[in-house]
């Protein structure tokens, strides 16, 4: 059944990982120094700050987490179901994750907090793109689970059970692309500031292309 996946899998996993990598770098050295293509910071952030922080913070920090959850419930109101299957509306979701990008990009050149919230809520719709592979939730905006995943499959090889070469390669390729992705974003920022986020939006426009134009192709 692995065999049988296309490549676009591992393809599209390593760009949606790039995707993230570069948001989340821009997010931590432009937006507060906040994390936003994953959640844990932030909720950790809001748990401490209900003690120490004032209200236009915990408002602010709370935005920022229910802007997530509505990327994601974006996602789950056009994907039906969890499994990467061809057919599924992959390009008009990464087209709508690009415009949040482009939009959030407008906002955050004025100072406005709302481009971290459309920034956060592009990512929560990404991480709500992917899905399951083999019997693994595989999740492309942060890197944590994937870590714990490849951590899994190695003890169990060393308990003597067969390694997943593929899935191995696929997490491999996941966590590369998000710490290329980072690296890449800390260099356009230090260039660009917020317009370096042109860069994820033109990715998921090229993405959201390509997959209509290997779709065509293959239902043809």
């Amino acid at each position: 059944m692995i065999r049988k996946l296309p490549k676009w899998v591992e393809h599209g996993s390593f760009l949606l990982a790039l995707v993230a990598g570069l948001v989340n770098s821009v997010g931590l050295l432009g937006f507060k120094h906040q994390s936003i293509s994953h959640l844990s910071g932030t909720a950790t952030l809001l748990g401490t700050g209900i003690a120490n922080s004032t209200f236009s913070e915990l408002f602010h920090l709370s935005l920022v987490l229910l802007s997530f959850l509505f990327g994601a419930a974006i996602s789950g109101y056009f994907l039906r179901s969890g499994a990467l299957k061809l057919g599924r509306n992959y390009s008009g979701l990464l087209v709508i994750e690009s415009a949040l990008l482009f939009c959030a990009v407008y906002f955050l050149t004025k100072n406005s907090l709302y481009g971290h919230y459309l920034a956060s809520s592009a990512c929560g719709l990404q991480n709500a793109l992917a899905t399951t592979y083999s019997g693994a939730v595989v999740r492309t905006t942060h890197v944590t689970g994937i870590f714990t995943d490849l951590g899994i499959m190695l003890g169990a090889k060393l308990r003597g059970e067969p390694f997943d070469k593929r899935k191995g390669l696929l997490f491999m390729l996941i966590i590369g692309g998000f710490i290329l992705g980072g690296t890449i974003g800390a260099y356009l920022f230090s260039m660009l500031t917020f317009y370096a986020l042109f860069a994820p939006a033109g990715i998921c426009l090229v993405l959201a292309s390509s997959y209509s134009i290997y779709r065509a192709r293959v239902v043809r």
